[in-house]
């Protein structure tokens, strides 16, 4: 029996992480050939291989070296190389997730006729300042079968003219990721390696390219406020794009604020549990929240997930500091030891269901989009 070639291309640890337990599911399949590609979009060695590690995943079949001095650069790479690796490897199905650069990916599948499933489709911000709104409006409409997270993405998707029968949601995968690492999270001994006390320290994640290169200095604004306001600890993890315009600009924080590098994910995913609160403008903040229940403020304009406002842990204080602190009063008065999930975070099978989605519909996209014969 032939098995159905299927490739996952990612290029950063969101990524990554959200795609886990898909992948180890499509590894161990009988009806599948997987292979995984890794772009190289957002590469570092040290704490790639602790992702893979602390998931329990194999190093990719590809690993492109793409890191270009501008984005043109980058890209570019991105495109020139995986496109000779889809001429090698011959997948009969790309899936792609979210709207990094990486995922523009699709474009070259889509010019190759190779069926595109696309996860986490159909999110909007409304907001063209993020440069992930362009990527995502793009590879959602070239993409042949979308599979969005919550209903309200796709509603977005059906408005904007794709047709409601290749829109499938499935639901976030991160409860199913948190529910299989959950031990692992909960053995994790971050908090004696930093010497922090469980609720008495602030957790601080700052990387997008609107706060990072265009509102730098009102997010520095807000750090320093938060510290002097609280009086707590406030571990910053500092991405690499955050820590080289730390480093440029010669910024010098309140001795509360602690510059560490990127943890890996279990460490990562403890600190927030037993943190007092967590400040970040990732997009995951919204679903690990929700799903953990712990106090989160997101440090955005604008977001893609308005679904996690139905019921939740976090507020959107954008990039003003006394909302800031308001949020912050406002998270904290109101917190509460009972879970507040979120409806279409609550499903923990969603690796199955994309299992059983490629095998469904790859043979319908070749059939009905491509009009090839079976």
């Amino acid at each position: 029996m032939n098995q159905l070639r299927v490739l996952t291309i990612v290029g950063t640890r969101p990524e990554i992480i959200r795609l886990s337990r898909i992948i180890l599911r499509l590894e161990i399949s009988n009806s599948i050939d997987h292979k995984l590609l890794h772009t190289g979009q957002n590469y570092d060695h040290e704490l790639n291989e602790i992702f893979f590690k602390d998931l329990g995943l194999r190093n990719p079949d590809y690993l492109l070296k793409t890191a270009g001095s501008s984005f043109a650069d980058t890209l570019s790479e991105i495109l020139k190389q995986t496109d000779k690796l889809l001429d090698q490897i011959k997948p009969q199905a790309v899936i792609i997730l979210g709207d990094t650069n990486s995922a523009l990916t699709s474009i070259l599948a889509k010019r190759k006729k190779i069926p595109i499933f696309h996860l986490e489709a159909g999110n909007r911000c409304f907001d063209e300042r993020v440069p992930e709104e362009i990527n995502r409006k793009i590879v959602d409409h070239i993409s042949d079968i979308n599979l969005t997270y919550s209903s309200i993405a796709r509603e977005h998707l059906i408005r904007e003219g794709i047709k409601s029968d290749r829109i499938i949601k499935i639901g976030s995968p991160m409860k199913e990721v948190l529910n299989a690492y959950s031990k692992k999270i909960a053995k994790s001994t971050i908090l004696n390696k930093l010497g922090l006390k469980k609720e008495k320290y602030f957790v601080l994640s700052c990387h997008r390219e609107e706060n990072i290169d265009l509102n730098f200095q009102k997010v520095i604004k807000i750090i320093d406020s938060v510290s002097n306001h609280y009086k707590l600890p406030i571990i910053f993890s500092a991405h690499p794009r955050t820590k080289k315009k730390i480093e440029s600009k010669k910024i010098k924080f309140d001795p509360l604020v602690k510059l560490i590098k990127p943890l890996g994910y279990v460490d990562y995913v403890n600190l927030q549990m037993n943190s007092n609160l967590v400040i970040s403008d990732s997009g995951t903040i919204s679903e690990e929240s929700s799903i953990l229940n712990f106090n989160a403020i997101n440090l955005r304009e604008s977001h893609e997930r308005p679904e996690a406002m139905e019921n939740p842990p976090l507020v959107m204080s954008g990039l003003n500091v006394e909302r800031v602190i308001q949020s912050i009063d406002s998270v904290l008065e109101t917190a509460s030891n009972t879970p507040k999930l979120v409806r279409d975070y609550n499903e923990d099978t969603v690796s199955t269901k994309v299992e059983r989605i490629l095998l469904s519909y790859t043979d319908y996209v070749n059939r009905v989009v491509w009009q090839k014969e079976s």
